[in-house]
């Protein structure tokens, strides 16, 4: 894969605790920093998008990265997960923390597929 874009995105569970859903919010917030049609500036379909998908979170095996696989509409995508973020303490010191989900989102393609 030749890398062509790296976006960045955060997400949070702010009450429930879960990690799940803060990686889910911080993919879904890269994707929506950028608007570029990499796969027709390229002459590739969306479909032959290899994306990367790289999270942090405190408790990696807490994240269902079948649901994270869910946010793209098309591309291949690879969900790697990996200790980072951050858990915040409630102020009140019960309950959940705040789950705080770090995101780099890596897309290229085969652009050797493309020369031959």
């Amino acid at each position: 894969m030749t890398r062509l874009l790296v976006e960045f995105g955060m997400g949070t569970s702010l009450r429930r605790g879960d990690y799940t859903q803060a990686a889910v919010r911080g993919v879904k917030d890269a994707l929506w920093h950028n608007s570029i049609n990499l796969a027709e500036l390229f002459g590739f379909e969306k479909t032959d998008m290899q994306i990367r998908v790289d999270i942090g979170v405190q408790n990696p095996e807490a994240v269902n990265v079948a649901e994270v696989l869910k946010v793209f509409p098309y591309g291949q995508a690879e969900v790697h997960v990996q200790h980072g973020g951050l858990d915040i303490a409630r102020p009140e010191g019960e309950g959940n923390p705040t789950i705080m989900a770090n995101v780099a989102l890596t897309v290229g393609f085969d652009m050797e597929r493309a020369d031959g």
